[in-house]
């Protein structure tokens, strides 16, 4: 041994052997675990309040109405699912496979239903299409028969709020559809084709079977957009369990029965998803290889190429046109030229809040996400899951869910105060602007995580350990790397809790404050009196701020 090496192993032996130290985990990084729990609480008040003995109100409840409400609510949800997946997917394998005319435009405007909500297509179709209606009123004036004398359907059925829903609905399938057909193996489409076998049939039997993940997906959107609306049904007299939670909170004031039927609400959600799940088995649909062009779109002539241009017109035709043609008419011709004055202040408190529970989305959004990104752990994760669930459940569950522990803090409160000092402090936080913004984040944090994560995914962890090793903390590597790449992610994530903020109803009519109304609000209360004129205005206000979302989804299609 050298003398060189002889004094290093001495020194070392000498030197303490020093042990890395376990990095702790910071406050806010538990403190994200804190907010997830705070968002799970209504759903947990929920399953609680309803554990509880049902009185009067809930036993006749389940004597008389609970069957129709379940019938309704199934029923609606099946025509709904079945309606979407037929427009979004042939209209997604269109647009994808084949080569037509109008191709490019018709594949973005396909979105454009996505700006359009349930209820205010609703409010155009009834208006459009009932007895008094211009469609009917013009066929007694060219034919001479009354009303009674000829055929016409009904619109305020269970058939035609279904087929409203399914008219602006079926985008989330078309988009999930139209990726998934985008990225799959050429080679099995094309041994189709070379076995004989046309577009529909190979659409059928190798397409469509290869993206039922993604289809599956869809029609989970949908069922629950479909149990969660409460304007639609209402305005078409179809009684769902979302009316029914209404119902029995303001008409019978019976909370514990509007939390019974909120939960029996979320445990069908809970069923129908869980169905699909197991319905799959140990299958799989992913390709074996990856090593495959890209998908060559087959050239349509003739009559394909214009029953192709049909499929694809139609849904933008009732999802989107007709709709806000109407409410454009109607605005025009017949509307009130005092209104837009009239909405401002409704429209004010749409913006606020929805601004409001953009931001605050946003901001939890990214600390929950950061925070398993930087420290991951299974309590994390799992807070992160729980904390998504609020998107899979109505409206109308969570505003009961919201109120019921925030009534139970302040009546504890004012009894405290009575006792203690004779004050009473009244109902701080229920039926309050800060109640109805928890409620708002509760049911739309899934969609801003979602975003986010997604946008965390293309951020390369690399980028972060080389700002690490050039000294950088990890609160300035997130700030001056991450952050920045991110930034998209961030800002669609904000925009879409923003339109879903301003079109949200249900929430907004259980929660909001005495004498506080949005144009969501205002809306429904014009239409309900049957003044739909007057509320053209606000429905396209709503329709407007609708189509943020659409033009971001176009730029992400473009991009990609």
């Amino acid at each position: 041994m050298s003398i060189s090496e002889a004094g290093l192993a001495e020194a070392s032996a000498q030197r303490p052997i020093a042990v890395p130290r376990r990095r702790r985990t910071p406050l806010w990084a538990w403190a994200s675990v804190g907010a997830a729990a705070l968002i799970a609480a209504p759903l947990v008040s929920v399953l609680l309040t309803a554990l509880a003995p049902g009185g009067d109100s809930w036993l006749h409840l389940t004597r008389t109405v609970l069957p129709d409400l379940l019938v309704n609510s199934v029923v609606l949800a099946v025509l709904v699912g079945l309606m979407a997946a037929v427009m979004g997917a042939v209209s997604a394998w269109l647009v994808a496979a084949c080569a037509f005319r109008g191709r490019a435009l018709l594949e973005v405007a396909l979105l454009l239903p996505l700006a359009m909500p349930a209820y205010v297509c609703g409010y155009a179709y009834v208006w459009l299409l009932d007895v008094a209606g211009p469609v009917q009123s013009t066929l007694r004036a060219s034919t001479g028969l009354s009303w009674g004398e000829y055929w016409f359907p009904e619109i305020r059925s269970l058939p035609g709020a279904a087929l409203m829903l399914a008219a602006v609905l079926y985008p989330y399938v078309y988009l999930l559809c139209r990726g998934a057909f985008l990225t799959q193996s050429v080679c099995l489409l094309e041994a189709s084709r070379t076995l004989g076998h046309g577009l529909p049939r190979t659409f059928l039997h190798v397409a469509l079977p290869m993206a039922r993940p993604a289809l599956a997906g869809g029609i989970a959107l949908v069922l629950m957009e479909t149990l969660a609306d409460y304007g639609t049904v209402q305005h078409f007299a179809v009684r769902t369990f979302t009316t029914g939670i209404y119902d029995s909170w303001f008409g019978l004031a019976d909370r514990p029965a509007a939390a019974q039927l909120a939960a029996c609400l979320m445990g069908l959600v809970a069923m129908l998803l869980l169905l699909e799940r197991f319905s799959r088995g140990g299958r799989r649909f992913h390709p074996t290889t990856t090593r495959h062009p890209p998908l060559r779109p087959v050239v349509l002539h003739g009559w394909k190429e214009a029953a192709a241009i049909l499929a694809c017109t139609l849904p933008i035709l009732l999802g989107f046109v007709l709709p806000a043609g109407t409410l454009l008419a109607l605005m025009l011709q017949a509307g009130n030229p005092f209104e837009a004055r009239r909405t401002l202040p409704y429209a004010l408190n749409s913006l606020v809040l929805a601004a409001l529970t953009a931001c605050l989305a946003v901001l939890l959004a990214a600390m929950l996400a950061w925070a398993q990104r930087l420290h991951p752990s299974p309590v994390r994760a799992a807070g992160n899951r729980i904390a998504s669930l609020g998107y899979a459940v109505p409206g109308s569950v969570i505003a009961v869910g919201a109120l019921v522990p925030f009534a139970l803090f302040d009546n504890a409160l004012d009894a405290w105060m009575r006792a203690r000092f004779g004050i009473s402090t009244g109902l701080l936080l229920s039926g309050t602007i800060a109640a109805l913004v928890f409620a708002y984040l509760v049911r739309f944090l899934g969609v801003a995580l979602s975003a986010v994560e997604s946008g965390l995914t293309r951020v390369k962890p690399s980028l972060f350990a080389a700002a690490r090793v050039l000294g950088r903390t990890p609160g300035q590597a997130v700030r001056e790397v991450e952050l920045p790449l991110a930034k998209g992610a961030l800002l669609t994530a904000g925009v879409l809790v923003f339109v879903d903020t301003m079109k949200e109803l249900p929430a907004t009519l259980i929660v909001r404050p005495f004498d506080f109304d949005t144009l969501a609000v205002r809306v429904h209360n014009l239409a309900s009196d049957e003044r739909l004129a007057e509320a053209s205005t606000a429905a396209l206000l709503i329709v407007v701020v609708g189509l943020l979302p659409v033009v971001a989804l176009v730029r992400a299609m473009r991009r990609n």
